[in-house]
């Protein structure tokens, strides 16, 4: 019974993993431009498409496959922002919502009508799908401990590029006061375009690492509906919250999905969402804003 839970665990870190890597581009765009992209999960399915292009049909080893599809989406995000985006900041949050929700949709559209890609199933072959560990009486999957590994790997590189990095401390200042960190000589739009594109890029990876669970369609992307719970777990301004938020959606879909009746898996994010809301309305590390009338 406990080598079945930890099993369980295990396999729900490895998916809360993808949710919190995906959670983590909304929040990242969230603070620096206060926008809610919705076209997160669509980034992440094109960029899982470039990977497979560089894997299968050009033959690269997997590392490079992941630099490649990463760099080619950051450039896809920062054209997104400087194409798509920038124009319409400063208009109401529902028009730049909705076009979020198009560039999805569009994205999709194109997926489906380019040869070789199109609307069938692929799968994107790694150096972990085979293999497994066991300690004691318990298996896990090399696959799902190499996401959690992978996904440790690229936070703790996150978490120096913010703290130390000179461009991830003007992207930091940027998200807290962009009048103020105008004022400073950063450059905003510039910076806020190298968010929209890091957000890509982290996207990428997380459908990257997602593929061998989901394979490579174009409607992976709908793996953002559970992503989007997950940054409002953790708080959706809060980059280690959307971490902590993806775990637990991870966590409790593993749970659920084999402790409870059938079904409750497909609800149990949104379930997360309920409760924690009611208990903390910003959010697990979210912070209340108030405001004096």
């Amino acid at each position: 019974m406990l080598n079945q839970l930890l099993q369980l665990t295990v396999a729900g870190v490895a998916q809360g993993c993808v949710y919190a890597l995906v959670a983590l581009g909304f929040v990242l765009i969230y603070k620096a431009t206060e926008t809610v992209n919705f076209a997160q999960g669509d980034l992440m399915m094109l960029g899982a498409f470039f990977a497979l292009t560089a894997s299968v049909t050009l033959g690269w080893p997997y590392w490079l496959t992941i630099l490649f599809a990463v760099a080619v989406m950051a450039v896809v995000g920062m054209l997104l922002e400087k194409i798509v985006l920038r124009p319409v900041l400063g208009q109401p949050a529902f028009t730049v919502v909705m076009i979020t929700i198009g560039v999805g949709y569009v994205l999709r559209g194109v997926v489906t009508m380019i040869p070789g890609w199109g609307s069938d199933t692929y799968t994107l072959p790694t150096p972990f799908s085979e293999g497994v560990v066991k300690v004691g009486g318990i298996i896990f999957a090399v696959q799902q401990l190499a996401v959690i590994g992978m996904t440790t790997a690229l936070c703790l590189v996150l978490y120096v590029f913010f703290r130390y990095a000179k461009l991830g401390v003007a992207m930091q200042a940027t998200s807290q006061n962009q009048l103020a960190a105008a004022y400073m000589g950063i450059p905003v739009r510039r910076v806020n375009m190298l968010v929209w594109g890091l957000s890509a890029g982290v996207a990428t990876f997380a459908g990257i690492l997602l593929a061998p669970v989901t394979f490579v369609h174009s409607n992976m992307g709908f793996i953002g509906l559970k992503a989007f719970p997950a940054a409002v777990v953790g708080g959706f301004g809060s980059v280690p919250g959307a971490i902590v938020g993806g775990l637990i959606i991870g966590i409790v879909e593993a749970l659920s999905g084999f402790y409870l009746p059938e079904g409750f898996k497909d609800v149990a994010a949104y379930v997360v969402v309920l409760v924690v809301l009611l208990i903390k309305p910003s959010g697990i590390f979210g912070e209340t804003a108030r405001k004096k009338v």
